[in-house]
C-alpha cells in the first residue's frame, strides 16, 4: 500500500490518539520519548514528531497489532506510512 503524505499523517494523528487513550502505553512513550503533555499537544501538527509517534508503536509487536487491531488495519500497513513522513527515509532496524 502506498500513502499519500496526507494520508501518512491522518494515519500518525490517529496513532496518536490512541497513545494518549492508552493508560499503559502512553507514560511508556513520554518516558521514552522525553515528551510532556505540551509536546503532545503541539506535537500533533509537526510531522517529524507524528512519524517519531508510528516509529514507537513499530518498535513492540504487541503495540502494533493493538494499534492496528482497534483501527482495522493490516500490520504491515504502517511502516509504508512511516515513510512518506520526515526522516522515515532514514529508519534503520538494527
Amino acid at each position: 500500500m502506498s500513502y499519500s503524505y496526507e494520508q501518512a499523517e491522518a494515519l500518525a494523528l490517529k496513532a496518536l490518539a490512541f497513545l494518549v487513550g492508552d493508560e499503559d502505553l502512553l507514560p511508556v512513550f513520554m518516558g521514552s520519548s522525553g515528551a510532556s503533555a505540551d509536546d503532545l499537544r503541539e506535537g500533533a501538527g509537526d510531522p517529524a514528531f507524528l512519524g517519531a509517534v508510528l516509529d514507537f508503536i513499530m518498535m513492540d509487536d504487541q503495540w502494533l497489532i493493538r494499534f492496528c487491531d482497534s483501527q482495522n488495519l493490516a500490520y504491515e500497513s504502517i511502516y509504508p506510512a512511516r515513510q512518506v513522513l520526515p526522516g522515515g527515509e532514514n529508519v534503520n532496524w538494527t
